[in-house]
């Protein structure tokens, strides 16, 4: 008989906090800095999970972030449509319509300009979905 994986029925929330503490190491501080950044850039973003990892939505998708071995990517669903006037995406800036943001351990996190891409991307969606 197979188990039931307790994790389905935890909520999106509690599994970004048990991902930043299963981490255990630097990635974790990151992913826990990103993720107040971008809460505090907007209250009614929702947290959701999907495909594995913490993503923020309002009217749509704004951001992922994701931990790998050597960095913590923040991904802007359509950050291509974005300004981003103090250069902080360094990631995937060939992609169609997203833009990432990649930190390494060393990295510090531009809390201001990372609050203005978030509501910049909330903005988007939110002006795109006046059209839908």
């Amino acid at each position: 008989m197979k188990k039931a994986d307790s994790r389905v029925s935890l909520k999106p929330s509690q599994l970004i906090t048990n991902q930043i503490a299963e981490l255990g190491d630097w990635r974790g501080r990151v992913l826990s800095r990103l993720r107040k950044v971008i809460l505090g850039a907007d209250p009614d973003l929702t947290e959701e999970w999907k495909w594995n990892t913490a993503v923020w939505t309002r009217v749509g998708l704004v951001c992922s972030a994701g931990a790998f071995k050597d960095h913590v990517k923040l991904n802007f669903f359509n950050g291509a449509s974005l300004k981003d006037p103090k250069g902080m995406f360094n990631a995937g800036t060939d992609a169609k319509n997203s833009r990432a943001i990649d930190f390494s351990e060393s990295d510090t996190i531009d809390a201001l300009a990372l609050e203005d891409l978030i509501r910049a991307a909330v903005a988007h969606n939110l002006s795109a979905g006046k059209n839908r």
